[in-house]
């Protein structure tokens, strides 16, 4: 499998040239045609705050989504021929796919596949400011790539040396489980310690009157505190712009 900066769990977030992408949604049983288009409605406005611009939209009704494709093999075709002939790089769809499904997608189609939830633990990888928010993220995105390590199969060994594995004859997709599992527990171990300090600090401010704003992304919060407080907190028309607690 061909290896992406996108969609590969890395945390260096999207390239600074702006990547052309196509979107798809799947309309089936637990969605209506209205659901999907604001799904995509949203999901291009991650793409957009992640640094893509979308060039068009594919939809498809079908019972259930594909297993191997997500979606049905004429429009699997379709969309492959429109990426090759408008040379766009990124193909991004509406739901999670297993790691099978995204295999078997790069290699019918030739670009980077990504789902909804991986184009936003990459907004929220470039986000992440504290050592704290950076290490949640992480550790999301390690939690998310372990079940679908057999389809996506992306040889983790090469990361870590031999002390501590079996031996010879084990398999590398085991290989593969045991070092992201080990990454797991190093990173909930590296939170619970953050977790401490927090509270040590929050106890040494003694009876301050804590507010909190609470709201969905884009919803205004961090402009309503700058307006509040005089603070001087990130704000900007995108999802997810400040992800750090303030």
């Amino acid at each position: 499998m061909a290896e992406w900066n996108v969609g590969s769990f890395h945390s260096n977030g999207l390239q600074k040239k702006k990547e052309r992408a196509v979107l798809v949604g799947l309309v089936h049983q637990d969605y209506t045609v209205r659901d999907i288009e604001d799904h995509l409605d949203e999901l291009e406005f991650l793409a957009q705050t992640a640094g893509a611009k979308t060039r068009k939209r594919f939809m498809q009704s079908l019972k259930h989504p594909h297993p191997k494709t997500f979606v049905g093999s004429g429009k699997l075709e379709e969309i492959a021929e429109y990426v090759k002939k408008h040379d766009i790089d990124l193909v991004i769809f509406d739901e999670d796919l297993s790691g099978k499904q995204q295999s078997i997608l790069e290699k019918r189609i030739e670009r980077k596949i990504i789902d909804r939830s991986t184009l936003i633990l990459d907004i929220f990888a470039s986000r992440a400011q504290t050592a704290q928010a950076k290490t949640q993220v992480e550790l999301a995105q390690m939690q998310y790539m372990l079940p679908r390590l057999r389809g996506l199969w992306t040889h983790l060994e090469r990361q870590r040396g031999g002390i501590g594995m079996r031996g010879p004859g084990e398999k590398e997709i085991e290989t593969d489980r045991r070092i992201v599992r080990d990454k797991i527990s190093l990173l909930k171990t590296k939170l619970e310690k953050i977790d401490q300090q927090n509270t040590t600090q929050r106890k040494s401010r003694g009876d301050m009157i804590r507010v909190a704003l609470v709201g969905y992304t884009n919803a205004g919060k961090s402009t309503i505190m700058n307006l509040l407080s005089k603070s001087k907190v990130f704000a900007e028309d995108k999802l997810f712009a400040t992800l750090d607690t303030t």
